[in-house]
C-alpha cells in the first residue's frame, strides 16, 4: 500500500506519485513557485489517483483566476465521471468532495468538508492548508485560527512541517484579533524555519494592525533574503513593505516599489498581483497624491483580463483601477454587468460569489466610483451598513482596510463630522500608534474649526506621544 509521508493512504497512486504529491503539498506549505508542477507530475505518474485529481482541482481556484478555475472544473469532470466513488477511502472521498464544491462556487461546503475531514485525519497538510485558504477567501477569522489551531497538539514539535501550520495559526490568531499571540507563534515558525514566508506574512501583519510601522521595517529588513525574491508571496509581502513606507510619510519609498515590483512592463498580469497594485495606488488616491499614469497603465492591464464574475473581491480592486485612471463609464459598465449576472443566478442554489457580490461587492463598488466622482454622502450611505460586514467577501483587515479608510475619508469630506468621529474613535482605540488615525484627527479637528482643534490638543500626552515618535523615530529611504 502506498502511503504519503505522514502515513496516509494513497489510493490508485504509485509510489513516484506519491513522492511528487509529497512534493507538492511541501511546495504548498512553503508557497514555492514549482509546486504547480509538482501537482502535475503527480497527475502525469498517477492519472487514476482521486487525490492528485483533486489537488490539481484545488490549484486551479487557489489563485481566484476564472480561466484556471474553467479549466480545473472541465478536467475535473471527465476524471469525475468515470469514478466509483464508493471504492474510495474515506479521505480521498471528502477531497473529491471538497473540490468539487469549490469549483462549483460553494465556497462554504468545501471549507466544511475540509473540516470534517480534519476531525478524522489532524495530519492530513493539504487538507488543512485549503481550507485555510479557503477561510482567508471568505474571511473567517475564527475558522482561520481554528481549523489549524485544533489540529496542531496531532502535529509533533520537530515534525519540520509543524512549522508552517505554526504560520498559518500565527495569520488565523491576527485576523481574529489575538496580536500578542500572533507575534509569538509566528516568530517561533520564522525561527524554525527562516523562509517560511506565510509566517513572516502574519507577523507581518501584526506589525500592521498595530500601527507598528517602525517595527515592521526592521522585522522585514532584517530577513530580506528569506522574503523578498523566490516565493508566491514574494509581491504581496513587498506590497506590505509600501504600506509601512506609507505609514512613515516615505512616499517615495512606496512608489519605488509599486514601479520595481508591484506592477510595471513585465509584470505577470496575475490578479493577486493586480489586486496589490491597485490597493496601495487607492491609498494615494484618499491621500489626493496624484498617479495619473500608473493608474493608466493598471487600468489598462485590468481591461486585458476580461474576466467574467469569480470572485467579488477581484472586481472591486478592478473597479479601484478604472475610477483611480478617471475611466468612470468604465467602472459604470463593470458593475452593470455585475448586477446583470447577478439577476441571472438562481436563488437558492448555493454559490458564495453570488452572495458576496450582492451583499458586500456591488455596493464598495459602486461606492469608489462615487469617491472618484467626489459624491461623499453617497459614498457614507453605501459603505455605513456594510462596514461590519465587509469581512464576508474575503480577504485581510489590512486588505480591507482600503474600504474603510475609503468610508473614513468621504465621512470627513461630506461633513458627516458625527460618523468621522466615531470611525476615528474606532481606529485609534484600536491602534494608538498609527500616524493616519492621528492625522486623520487632526484633519477632522479643522474641519471643526477652532473647537475641534481645542479638543484634539486636550488629548492624553500619552496619546499623542507615541505616534508621533514612531514617526521621527524612522526615515526609510531604501528598499
Amino acid at each position: 500500500m502506498v502511503t504519503d509521508r505522514y502515513g496516509n493512504r494513497l489510493y490508485e497512486c504509485t509510489a513516484e506519485g506519491a513522492e511528487h504529491l509529497d512534493r507538492a503539498v511541501e511546495g504548498l506549505l512553503f508557497f514555492r513557485p514549482e509546486f504547480p508542477d509538482a501537482v502535475a507530475d503527480a497527475v502525469a505518474a498517477s492519472p487514476a489517483s482521486p487525490l492528485a485529481q483533486a489537488f490539481a482541482a484545488y490549484l486551479g481556484v487557489l489563485g481566484t483566476e476564472s480561466r484556471d478555475a474553467a479549466e480545473a472544473r472541465r478536467r475535473f469532470a471527465e476524471f469525475d465521471a468515470g469514478l466509483d466513488h464508493s471504492a474510495l477511502p474515506r479521505r480521498e472521498r471528502m477531497h473529491m468532495a471538497a473540490a468539487e464544491a469549490w469549483l462549483a462556487g460553494d465556497m462554504g461546503r468545501a471549507g466544511q468538508v475540509l473540516e470534517e475531514l480534519v476531525v478524522e485525519c489532524p495530519r492530513d497538510p493539504l487538507a488543512l492548508a485549503v481550507g485555510h485558504q479557503l477561510d482567508f477567501f471568505t474571511g473567517d477569522a475564527t475558522r482561520l485560527r481554528d481549523r489549524i489551531g485544533g489540529a496542531l497538539p496531532a502535529w509533533a514539535a520537530d515534525d519540520p512541517h509543524r512549522g508552517p501550520l505554526m504560520g498559518m495559526y500565527a495569520f488565523g490568531l491576527e485576523e481574529s484579533g489575538h496580536y500578542d499571540r500572533a507575534q509569538e507563534v509566528g516568530r517561533a515558525a520564522v525561527e524554525q524555519n527562516p523562509h517560511d514566508i506565510w509566517a513572516i506574512h502574519a507577523v507581518v501583519h501584526v506589525h500592521e494592525m498595530r500601527g507598528r510601522f517602525a517595527e515592521g521595517i526592521d522585522f522585514l529588513e532584517a530577513r530580506l533574503d528569506d522574503w523578498a525574491s523566490g516565493s508566491l508571496l514574494t509581491v504581496h509581502s513587498w506590497w506590505h513593505y509600501a504600506l509601512y513606507a506609507l505609514e512613515a510619510g516615505d512616499t517615495g519609498t512606496a512608489l519605488r516599489i509599486y514601479d520595481a515590483v508591484l506592477h510595471h512592463k513585465d509584470s505577470t498580469g496575475f490578479v493577486m498581483e493586480l489586486l496589490d497594485a491597485a490597493a496601495l495606488l487607492w491609498r494615494f488616491l484618499l491621500d489626493d497624491l496624484d498617479q495619473d499614469a500608473r493608474w493608466q497603465t493598471l487600468a489598462d492591464a485590468w481591461a486585458a483580463r476580461e474576466d467574467p464574475p469569480f470572485y467579488a473581491f477581484n472586481d472591486v480592486h478592478a473597479v479601484m483601477a478604472f475610477a483611480g485612471a478617471g475611466r468612470l463609464e468604465r467602472a459604470d459598465e463593470f458593475v452593470a454587468d455585475r448586477r446583470r449576472w447577478l439577476a441571472a443566478q438562481e436563488e437558492g442554489r448555493p454559490h458564495t460569489n453570488r452572495v458576496m457580490t450582492g451583499e458586500i461587492g456591488l455596493p464598495v463598488c459602486e461606492a469608489l466610483v462615487a469617491y472618484v466622482r467626489g459624491d461623499y454622502a453617497s459614498v457614507v450611505e453605501l459603505l455605513w451598513p456594510i462596514r461590519r460586514r465587509l469581512h464576508t467577501f474575503g480577504g485581510s483587515h489590512a486588505q480591507r482596510d482600503a474600504i474603510q479608510r475609503t468610508l473614513l475619508e468621504a465621512a470627513i469630506r461630506a461633513r458627516r463630522d458625527d460618523l468621522a468621529r466615531l470611525l476615528l474613535g474606532e481606529r485609534t482605540g484600536l491602534s494608538p500608534h498609527s500616524p493616519y488615525n492621528w492625522l486623520g484627527q487632526a484633519r477632522l479637528a479643522d474641519a471643526l474649526g477652532e473647537a475641534g482643534r481645542a479638543a484634539v490638543a486636550r488629548a492624553t500626552a500619552s496619546e499623542l506621544a507615541a505616534p508621533a515618535a514612531a514617526r521621527l523615530s524612522r526615515n526609510p529611504h531604501h528598499t
